[in-house]
């Protein structure tokens, strides 16, 4: 898809002989005239740092990426309202520290089924923002300095290099909650960019990639992370076919996607968290979730979903399920081939013998979906567990409570007889 344009070197290089003539003898010699003055620079005009223009690809000693072409992940790119819009890019617009990508999310940004979008009310859900910075130890250096209240008075005194460590124990994300910016109430967390390819590339922790599966608005893009969030996409799609009959609706794919970085969240076990969480989330944002996953999954083959139905359907072949299965990420497809030898299922056909018949025997196997499910699982349960703790650290208790309690109300209105009328 991406071409690497290559030029002769020699091409722009001017003959010896031709610089000579042209420095000594076109050009004459003018002792007499004072040199001209220098050319009056103008400032340049400022232009913002924000989506929808992607900030160019640096280099730090190593390759740059080559200029993604303008509709690659098109998809990505979900519309928010123009008030919204002004409010998120507003906000991240304050902060001096550099931020390479930045993103919001959750039932601020997007309408949740029994939670409305309330853009000026007093009650509107707080705004949920992930910044992703090149060197998390300069970032919170700089905005400690910038916005010392958003740290808890802990963080503060043990500085920038604490946080840092903190921010890299777990699923690599520092918190900053219950800050009030621009007239709303935020949360946003921090990770770096390499943190961020990684988990979305191989879902390493899933604690990233899986809030990504879910649409969000773009406020700041990069290039990389354009490119791995497709990549991140597609293996969403891949791993909920393989977990699906022949025929299934478009609810039932949206649903089994959202729901994959709840598998194993322990917050998922205790008795504030909605149970129905993921069907409002995709209730309330189907259109953005069609957006978002249409390109990719009518682009695999032996999917067939037209555009105009909510009906879709898969070639369920052992054959075609292994396309899917062998191109899972790296960490989901480890742990399930474990899981299958140590079982001995997969005897018959070692991996090191025929890697291809291999794969088919796994994805002809009617207990595929039940391991997938445990794998994710256990690549969910850690990450989550470490966060859930580390909130406790980097909020203080006060604010732990305070989203707590949050939490309970959310529960509460969402359990009324309104809810269970549905």
């Amino acid at each position: 898809m991406l071409s690497t344009v290559v030029r002769n070197p020699n091409i722009y290089k001017i003959p010896a002989i031709l610089v000579r003539s042209l420095t000594t003898e076109t050009i004459p010699s003018t002792p007499d005239l004072p040199p001209p003055p220098p050319p009056e620079r103008t400032p340049p005009k400022h232009q913002s740092r924000l989506y929808p223009q992607p900030r160019p690809a640096v280099s730090h000693q190593h390759q740059v990426l080559p200029n993604l072409p303008p509709s690659f992940g098109r998809n990505q790119l979900l519309p928010v309202s123009n008030s919204t819009r002004a409010l998120l890019e507003s906000i991240v617009e304050q902060f001096d520290a550099p931020i390479r990508y930045a993103f919001a999310y959750g039932s601020g940004v997007f309408e949740q089924d029994g939670y409305p979008v309330k853009e000026s009310s007093a009650d509107a859900p707080m705004l949920d923002f992930m910044f992703a910075v090149t060197h998390a130890a300069h970032f919170h250096s700089i905005n400690m300095q910038q916005h010392p209240s958003h740290y808890t008075l802990h963080a503060r005194v043990l500085g920038s290099d604490y946080v840092t460590r903190v921010q890299e124990i777990g699923p690599g994300v520092w918190f900053n909650a219950y800050v009030p910016m621009s007239g709303v109430t935020i949360k946003y967390g921090v990770t770096t960019v390499d943190n961020l390819c990684s988990d979305l590339l191989n879902w390493r922790s899933l604690y990233l990639a899986g809030r990504m599966h879910k649409p969000l608005r773009i406020i700041k893009d990069d290039a990389r992370v354009r490119l791995t969030q497709q990549v991140n996409l597609t293996s969403a799609v891949r791993a909920a076919l393989l977990t699906l009959p022949g025929e299934f609706s478009e609810t039932q794919l949206f649903e089994r996607i959202a729901g994959i970085s709840y598998l194993g969240d322990p917050r998922m076990m205790l008795p504030a968290e909605n149970r129905g969480k993921v069907a409002n989330i995709v209730r309330g944002q189907a259109p953005q979730f069609k957006e978002l996953y249409h390109r990719l999954v009518v682009g695999l083959p032996g999917v067939h979903w037209p555009a105009h139905l909510s009906t879709i359907q898969q070639d369920t072949t052992p054959h075609a399920r292994a396309a899917h299965l062998k191109k899972l990420p790296s960490n989901l497809l480890t742990g399930v081939r474990n899981s299958y030898d140590r079982s001995g299922a997969a005897s018959a056909t070692p991996y090191e013998a025929d890697e291809s018949a291999y794969w088919v025997r796994l994805a002809g196997d009617d207990r595929l979906p039940a391991t997938l499910g445990g794998e994710l699982k256990r690549i969910v349960r850690y990450p989550a567990t470490v966060q859930s703790f580390k909130g406790i650290v980097s909020a203080g208790v006060g604010k732990s409570m305070q989203y707590s309690a949050a939490k309970i109300g959310k529960w509460w209105n969402g359990s009324g007889p309104s809810k269970d009328s549905q």
